[in-house]
């Protein structure tokens, strides 16, 4: 696909880095990505989100998480500067129906949240590759609540830039019009 020049900058820039460089992430900057998280669109205001952070200051908590993801995964996020996991509420807070939306709308604080760790200079790197049974027992998470995924966040140790030729599919591969599989034709 043709890069489009009309892209901000943030989105072109983020991307999920396995290179961090052990430092840790100023507690005003996790906050405010928190923020940021928190201000992304939701069904009904819902605002069905919720987080577990550690910090690597905090290297009892730290290591709680790092804990729960596979192998693979420490190798790499052991040197991020914090961890976290996403959490969707699986009910609308107002009449408790459920919410098909919530874990959607989880998924866009995180993309927030991402374009906001861009914006402060540093990358997100989400993983789906963690326990989600350990860690519903681990953090007594509510069965109200679907565990969405684990992410870390840090500064990256080395250029903050994209790799070099990564590619994403044809606007026609993921973007339809009239039926499914036909290609919107802008």
């Amino acid at each position: 696909m043709p890069e489009n020049h009309q892209l901000h900058e943030l989105i072109r820039r983020r991307w999920s880095p396995r290179i961090y460089n052990d430092a840790e992430v100023e507690p005003w900057k996790l906050r405010t990505l928190f923020e940021a998280a928190g201000w992304a669109a939701s069904c009904f205001g819902e605002e069905p989100w919720r987080f577990i952070v550690a910090s690597r200051a905090d290297e009892t908590q730290f290591d709680r998480l790092l804990g729960l993801l596979v192998e693979k995964n420490q190798d790499w996020a052991q040197h991020a500067g914090a961890l976290a996991i996403s959490f969707g509420k699986k009910t609308f807070s107002h009449n408790g129906a459920p919410d098909r939306f919530g874990i959607h709308d989880t998924g866009t604080a995180f993309g927030q949240l991402s374009l906001q760790a861009v914006a402060l200079g540093l990358q997100v790197h989400g993983m789906g590759g963690f326990d989600a049974a350990r860690t519903r027992v681990e953090f007594g998470v509510p069965d109200d609540f679907e565990v969405g995924a684990a992410f870390a966040i840090g500064y990256l140790n080395g250029d903050n830039a994209p790799p070099e030729g990564r590619k994403r599919k044809p606007l026609g591969e993921i973007v339809f019009s009239g039926g499914w599989g036909k290609a919107a034709a802008f």
